[in-house]
């Protein structure tokens, strides 16, 4: 399987966006802070799941990383409405993602 790239995700976003322009809150930095909030609250999922069950369970039954995979794909979701909100491109996230690698190789 190829790699699912920033790209790809945020196209699909525009996509949602796009079909549901009428129900959902538009994309833009005013709605940036709803979006934040909303994937905390699938980050919170996403914990609930490991706290629970712990994580090696959630990695081994089949069933439970299927509900722990569906709630990451939620988190990426509004990671990359946030990025639309604020006007973050791929280009953009990996330059700083790169700067903070380095920094982090040498931070300790």
């Amino acid at each position: 399987m190829a790699d699912f790239t920033i790209n790809e995700m945020q196209e699909m976003q525009r996509q949602l966006q796009d079909k549901y322009k009428d129900k959902w809150e538009p994309i833009g930095p005013e709605t940036g802070k709803n979006k934040l909030l909303w994937m905390v609250g699938e980050i919170g999922e996403v914990i609930d799941i490991v706290k629970k069950n712990g994580g090696t369970k959630a990695c081994n039954d089949a069933e439970l990383r299927h509900h722990l995979v569906e709630e990451m794909a939620d988190v990426l979701m509004y990671y990359n409405d946030v990025m639309q909100c604020f006007g973050i491109t791929a280009d953009e996230l990996k330059v700083a993602y790169e700067n903070k690698f380095e920094t982090n190789m040498k931070r300790w």
